[in-house]
Parts: structure tokens; sequence; C-alpha cells
């Protein structure tokens, strides 16, 4: 098979992705979707590097390379290519653009019915702050999260109107979802990772703060993931449509458990460190087959 994998930083991830796709007798080349160029007049036009003249039969997602938005947008539009020529790409890129933007998400999984905290997406501040007037107090906020972000970056807790910052620097998008706490005072929420359909692991993230991301110094810890919250994580990744994800639950003070995120580009270093499976082999094992099960690309003959 002619496997791709793109991965353009996270040295931990790519190691463990190269090493799995190894041990199943596979040699990808390892390509940055920043190279990928478009070239007419003659042949296939879509050039991928380390593919002369051909396309592969499959690309694996780890990152894609940050930019402009319309080096963003050409990226994202190499990975439709590929999957309109017949290419495997996990995730896809409908599946990537549905969970990076947290108002898509929050969209599909209401539209399944799924829980989650209640969410409000404005793009004036006016609105936005009529919102937090009425739903928002000092004890009892909402999270305004970055319409794009992971990692925990750029959350901020909303109690009054007055904390709401200027349009330009929320890039005139606010996203505000409702704060659920503990009734234990702990920082704690959960991760499932969900592959090819089945939750395949998960934690606790306990943090110092209310901000429990192991990016931001969060601690993994076991978990005994019960069935519910196994179900619910991949009914979650099954309304976005991600082929292997990160999907942060909380729970819901009535002895179950809510949606936060889906995340289509998960980290798992923590997680490994806490669980038994081994998740870069899982990824590849259901990639491969996914590849293993598809038709071969189709490519523009000159």
């Amino acid at each position: 098979m002619r496997i791709g994998l793109a991965a353009d930083n996270g040295t931990w991830h790519k190691n463990r992705l190269l090493a799995a796709l190894r041990a199943q007798g596979v040699e990808p080349v390892l390509f940055s979707l920043a190279d990928v160029a478009v070239v007419t007049g003659g042949g296939e036009p879509l050039r991928v590097p380390g593919f002369l003249d051909t396309l592969p039969d499959g690309v694996l997602m780890r990152t894609i390379a940050g930019g402009t938005f319309e080096a963003t947008t050409m990226r994202l539009g190499v990975l439709h290519a590929l999957v309109a020529a017949g290419v495997t790409v996990w995730n896809t890129p409908t599946a990537i653009e549905r969970s990076v933007d947290k108002a898509a998400t929050s969209l599909l999984i209401a539209r399944a019915g799924l829980p989650t905290p209640a969410t409000w997406v404005f793009s004036k501040r006016e609105a936005a702050a009529a919102l937090v007037a009425d739903e928002a107090r000092p004890g009892a906020p909402l999270v305004l999260k970055p319409l794009f972000g992971s990692q925990g970056e750029g959350l901020a807790l909303i109690e009054r109107p007055e904390d709401l910052p200027d349009e330009e620097a929320v890039a005139r998008v606010y996203y505000l979802q409702r704060y659920v706490p503990r009734h234990d005072g702990l920082w704690r929420d959960y991760r499932v990772f969900v592959c090819d359909g089945r939750a395949i692991a998960g934690m606790i993230r306990e943090g110092d703060g209310w901000i429990t991301n192991v990016h931001r110094g969060g601690r993994p810890l076991t978990w005994a993931m019960p069935r519910v919250a196994a179900e619910l994580a991949e009914a979650a990744a099954a309304a976005v449509g991600v082929d292997y994800s990160g999907v942060d639950l909380v729970e819901d003070g009535e002895g179950s458990f809510s949606i936060l995120e889906v995340n289509s580009m998960p980290a798992w270093s923590g997680l490994q460190t806490v669980c038994e499976a081994d998740i870069a082999a899982a990824v590849v094992r259901g990639f491969l087959s996914a590849v293993r099960g598809a038709s071969r690309p189709r490519l523009v003959v000159a």
C-alpha cells in the first residue's frame, strides 16, 4: 500500500504512528500538507511529495500545518481533492472542519439529541452581552471559548456582560457554554478516545484549576470508564463523523455525562500513560483496514 502520514509537529505522536505503521509492514511517506502543490497542464494535478506521478492509497492525518486562513483553506482543499479521487483520508476533511469549528460540533451534537451543556454562538457583542445578562451571574458563569482552539487555550469564565472581550479579540464569534461545576469541588473532567466507532481508552483529567487540559498542567488519572460514558463518546464521534477522536465529557450532576467537545486531531501522550491500550496501534489498524476496503484512487492521465 502507498501510505502517507501527514504530521507537521508533535514528535512523540509522529514517532508512535510511524512505529505502528512499520509494525504492520507499511513504510509510510512522511509529508506536510504545506508541501503539496496543484500543477495543471498534464497528468494528475495534485502533487503530493513522495508520490511521483501517482496518489497515495491512504493518508493518515495527525496535524495540519498552521498558517493563514488562505493557507489552511488550501490544505483542507487538498484533503477534499484526495477524498474525491478515492484516497482514504483519516480523519476526513469534513470531519476536521466540523470538529475544529466548535459551533458546528455543538449543532451536530444537539441535532443528534445527545446531552451537552447549553451553548450559544453569536457574531455580535451586543447579543452575547444580552445573553450573559440573562444566563450568567457571579458563581454561575458561562465559559467563553475560541471558535477555533484546542488544549485549553483562550478559555475564560464570564459572569457579567462587561467581562466579554471586544469582537476583534474573539474573531467576531462569541461561543458561550454553560459551566458545569462538580458537587465535590474537584477540578475534573474526562477524555475518551474513540477509534473506528469504539471507545478504546479513557482517563480522568484533574487540574489545580477549572482548566484541566494536560497541556495546561492537568494530570491524567486512571479511570474505570463506565459503559454509559463509552457509549456517549461513541455516539458523539458518530454524530460528527470522525474516524478517530478525543471526546471530552463532564459529569452532569445527575449520575451521567454531558459532551463538551469532539477533537479530530487529539493528543494522547497523557492518556497513554494511564491506559493499557496501544492507541497508535489501534488508530493504524483501523486506518489500514479502511484503506484495504476502499477502491484504488482515480488518477488524471496525461
